[in-house]
């Protein structure tokens, strides 16, 4: 009999018994971070499956290695191969030879030193992800979320934005923080590392020319770019990856597709839970940082760890931006959002107007 990954969880928790009962902090088991590569700059494997690692930056070219989910592997530099029948041609050289951009995460390993209170409000802090990845443990089991019920591999990553609201200490002297999403959760809270997050500060999340009033953003769904205007000068542009136009058998999927039209922000968050969508074709994603939403179904901009390809339509609907990229556009935009609760609703008419075009 094979076992799903699914059941395999299920199977992991319910044998865990007593011990699953007991604070992970408190377990007195040394449960050290994960030795990554040294480099300014790393990427790691960020999709399911194998990627191939290849003589040169030609994916006709040979094999030389194979990478699984979650590699992370030293990040030397981008160069532009050939990838045919693809729109990207952007490769990554590491030490053991070329890898195809688009399936690598860039991330840094940047571990941090933890904190004993928070700082910048009583009940909590906002915290980004600074390793490639970081193991996280149920505090509450059973699962909850579709993504935990279907992975025996919990795990955060790179940029990923996340609510704490406890400190602790364990046994061996490690610090410990709790996450728990303030929206969009299914309920499930973890312990993971504290090293493994930075603390946002409210001066980050400030907003950015914050008295111009005659702002938009304008995102294009044939050329996959998105843009910001402040009156008729362009202050900012770059790439993205809009509503997919067909699933991964080729059909066309209208339903994901980025609805052409202008906008109202009507909503925005510092991090939410997404999910949506149906069986085969559903996702489920926790820690979603620099959320804007723009259309009332959920359509929004925002950060995105699953992913390098942008320049491809690829998303649900939304518009998916590099962190950095998300980030700004959240502090650009209207409204302001709070460091707490670090969400805003607003009503009609509405803040920044979004113009979503076709060239």
């Amino acid at each position: 009999m094979t076992l799903s990954r699914r059941d395999a969880l299920k199977l992991a928790l319910l044998g865990a018994g007593a011990w699953m009962l007991t604070p992970i902090w408190a377990r007195g088991k040394k449960m050290p971070m994960p030795d990554f590569p040294t480099g300014e700059r790393l990427g790691r494997v960020c999709i399911g499956g194998k990627v191939e690692v290849k003589a040169r930056p030609d994916a006709d070219s040979p094999t030389v290695a194979v990478l699984y989910e979650d590699a992370v592997v030293p990040w030397e530099r981008e160069v532009v191969g050939i990838n045919l029948h693809r729109t990207n041609q952007r490769f990554v050289q590491t030490p053991q030879g070329y890898i195809w951009a688009p399936t690598l995460q860039p991330v840094a390993n940047k571990p941090n030193t933890p904190l004993t209170a928070f700082p910048y409000a009583k009940d909590g802090m906002w915290v980004e992800v600074t390793v490639p990845y970081v193991d996280i443990f149920l505090a509450n089991p059973p699962a909850r979320s579709p993504w935990l019920k279907d992975t025996s591999r919990p795990r955060l990553y790179y940029s990923q934005v996340l609510w704490v609201d406890q400190i602790k200490q364990g046994d061996d002297g490690a610090v410990w923080y709790r996450i728990n999403e303030r929206y969009g959760s299914y309920g499930d809270i973890f312990w993971a590392r504290a090293e493994a997050f930075r603390p946002i500060t409210p001066e980050e999340i400030a907003p950015i020319s914050p008295n111009v009033e005659n702002k938009r953003v304008v995102v294009d769904v044939n050329y996959q770019t998105m843009a910001c205007y402040e009156g008729k000068e362009e202050v900012f542009f770059t790439r993205v990856s809009t509503g997919a136009k067909y699933n991964a058998s080729g059909q066309a999927v209208d339903k994901w597709a980025t609805p052409v039209g202008t906008y109202p922000i009507w909503r925005k968050l510092i991090s939410v839970h997404m999910s949506g969508g149906t069986t085969g074709g559903g996702y489920d994603l926790p820690g979603i940082g620099w959320t804007v939403l723009f259309v009332g179904t959920g359509i929004s901009i925002h950060s995105t760890f699953w992913h390098n390809d942008y320049g491809v339509p690829r998303s649900h609907g939304c518009v998916n931006a590099r962190p950095e990229d998300a980030k700004w556009v959240f502090r650009w935009t209207l409204p302001v959002v709070p460091y707490d609760p670090g969400d805003v609703t607003i009503g009609m008419p509405g803040g920044t107007l979004i113009e979503v075009v076709e060239g």
